[in-house]
């Protein structure tokens, strides 16, 4: 079984930019900076049926929108037990759009909804047993984050191994977001 998700790719000359933000994190396992991306929707492990019509599901958003993401800040997630280090997103009505009209077909296609909020974000590092003060020490610590910007051309259907997280992530289909 197939465990997938959509997203958009990360460009190379970004994923750089915030590979430089690794390390001097005790705890943290850094992602591969091949593997960065903004998670869209998590559809997790499905059947073949079930694969081909999320396929198809998506295959039927004609988007001949073009926007851009901003990278703006670095930020957790956990609270006082910090599970993951993250680069935000800033907020876009184009973006919030995007995911919106994934989550529609895809609940049209049988899925269940996504049960957590949407907060666009690229995940840097899983964290496991790191302090928050720790954590908020190495945001501070970690220089002025200097704003990073693209413009996508397309969203993809991502497939990924059955692990702890982080990778690899292959794509399995693409989706043009401009004509």
């Amino acid at each position: 079984m197939p465990r997938l998700f959509t997203g958009l790719e990360i460009p190379a000359e970004v994923g750089f930019a915030l590979s430089l933000k690794r390390g001097g994190l005790s705890g943290a396992r850094w992602i591969d900076p091949d593997n960065y991306h903004i998670t869209l929707r998590f559809i997790g492990d499905v059947d073949g049926k079930t694969a081909d019509e999320v396929v198809d599901s998506l295959d039927r958003l004609s988007n001949s929108l073009q926007f851009s993401i901003r990278l703006t800040h670095l930020g957790t997630f956990g609270g006082d037990k910090p599970r993951a280090l993250y680069a935000g997103v800033e907020p876009s009505e184009a973006l919030s759009r995007l995911q919106a009209a994934q989550e529609r077909v895809l609940q049209r296609a049988g899925l269940p909804p996504e049960g957590r909020k949407f907060v666009p974000h690229v995940s840097l590092a899983r964290l496991r047993g790191t302090a928050a003060a720790d954590v908020a020490r190495f945001i501070a610590e970690a220089a002025r984050f200097e704003p990073l910007s693209f413009v996508p051309a397309r969203f993809v259907l991502f497939s990924s191994r059955d692990s702890v997280g982080g990778g690899p992530y292959l794509v399995e289909q693409s989706y043009p977001l401009a004509a």
